[in-house]
């Protein structure tokens, strides 16, 4: 199923050490942005993303936290900050984030009290994320933890479009059914081409304080099991440990307030890895671009060192204007497809063009113009493409799996010609 979207309601989607490395920020200042995701609520994931966030900065990195979750914010508790004490702003609007041991943090708490509801629709919540990502005075970090809400909804959507992740780490239980629901929010990140940086298993073996005995009450190794299974790394497991959730309850991470503790080191422990697995990730993907289509400014790179022949087949690696009325796309397995832009205008899958339930066309090809072209094409996280087409047309996503498949029917009906 393609990730399209709309202007009018319609979005849906398919299914070391920390020191910076050589790779193009994400944003101004921010060398990695790592989103944390689960699912499903319940699995710890937020006292996973403080923790994990500490720990990174035991070993040297500067850090900043997000609060994505905006109609269900934890992370002052868990930080100790106040609530509803909204932050300084800068003469120029920026928001000041707030500060605990170090880190930097914003969240929806911050703005609203324990007893104020954020009641808002989807859009305000998608506005509210955005501003927490881009309005904030972050300065220069080497990671920016966002932890997001359970499932795979508006702000999930609203990540993967707007900002280009370094990578998604999933945090689940041990159980089986945290296992089932943790992989439908990997295969959405697998589906909008963010990278997996590795599971964590969250809640696993309790040692009793008094006797020493462990005790797996959640089961054990489900996540190492899902990691072999969809072949992801494993980022290692979290003890269940009473003083995590006391630390979590009272302001003080376990982390920070007990480093040399069993469930402090397991955290070192991942923030080793993932820090490992950062620095030396090789990336085909693209630099975010805003292209003017004629003339031809702000045009994409063009990776073809990148090429590989067993590389993925819906990874595009370049976009060239190969003519007026031709784009071509340069995949990742070395295969190149040229698409006249009239034919892209008329394949598009938004809910102006196709109607979203039955798949039957809304869009009469006599109704475009034969001359239409696009003006600009925006890239759209690491997945997509969008116009805005000079007939003023601009609602439409093109996923590269879309685009693929565009190009496989195309090579189809020019062989039956033949």
């Amino acid at each position: 199923m393609e990730t399209t979207s709309s202007q009018h309601g319609h979005n849906h989607a398919p299914g070391a050490s920390p020191q910076p490395s050589s790779g193009a920020e994400k944003l101004p200042g921010i060398r990695h942005l790592i989103a944390v995701g689960s699912g499903k609520g319940g699995v710890g994931k937020s006292t996973v993303s403080v923790n994990l966030a500490f720990a990174l900065q035991q070993m040297g990195g500067r850090i900043g936290l997000v609060d994505a979750d905006v109609l269900g914010p934890s992370i002052p508790g868990m930080l100790g900050l106040p609530t509803g004490q909204p932050p300084a702003t800068t003469s120029d609007q920026k928001i000041v984030p707030a500060e605990r041991y170090g880190l930097k943090a914003i969240s929806m708490g911050m703005l609203t009290g324990d007893d104020n509801p954020a009641i808002l629709r989807g859009p305000m919540v998608s506005k509210y994320l955005r501003m927490f990502i881009g309005n904030v005075l972050w300065g220069n970090l080497d990671y920016l933890i966002l932890d997001l809400p359970p499932g795979t909804g508006d702000i999930q959507l609203t990540l993967v479009q707007s900002v280009h992740l370094s990578g998604a780490i999933i945090v689940t239980t041990p159980q089986d059914v945290s296992l089932k629901i943790a992989r439908r929010g990997l295969r959405m990140f697998e589906t909008v081409h963010v990278p997996i940086l590795g599971i964590i298993e969250n809640m696993s073996t309790f040692t009793c304080p008094h006797c020493g005995k462990g005790t797996d009450i959640f089961r054990h190794g489900g996540g190492d099991r899902m990691s072999r299974e969809l072949a992801v790394p494993f980022l290692g497991s979290i003890p269940l440990d009473a003083d995590i959730v006391t630390g979590g309850d009272e302001g003080r991470p376990i982390v920070v307030d007990k480093p040399n503790s069993i469930a402090a080191q397991a955290y070192l422990a991942i923030a080793t890895e993932l820090a490992g697995r950062l620095h030396h990730a090789p990336s085909t993907a693209l630099k975010p671009f805003a292209w003017t289509w004629e003339p031809s400014v702000g045009e994409p790179a063009w990776l073809e060192s990148a090429i590989q022949p067993s590389g993925s087949r819906t990874t595009a690696i370049g976009f060239r204007r190969r003519d007026a009325r031709t784009l071509s796309v340069l995949w990742e397995d070395g295969h190149r497809d040229d698409f006249d832009v009239r034919d892209l205008r008329l394949a598009c899958h938004c809910a102006l063009c196709l109607e979203e339930m039955s798949g039957r066309p809304l869009l009469d090809p006599k109704s475009v113009r034969p001359d239409v072209s696009p003006r600009t094409i925006n890239s759209v996280g690491h997945y997509a493409i969008t116009f805005v087409w000079n007939d003023g047309h601009s609602t439409g996503i093109y996923s590269f799996k879309h685009l693929r498949a565009l190009g496989e029917r195309r090579a189809v009906g020019v062989a039956e010609d033949v």
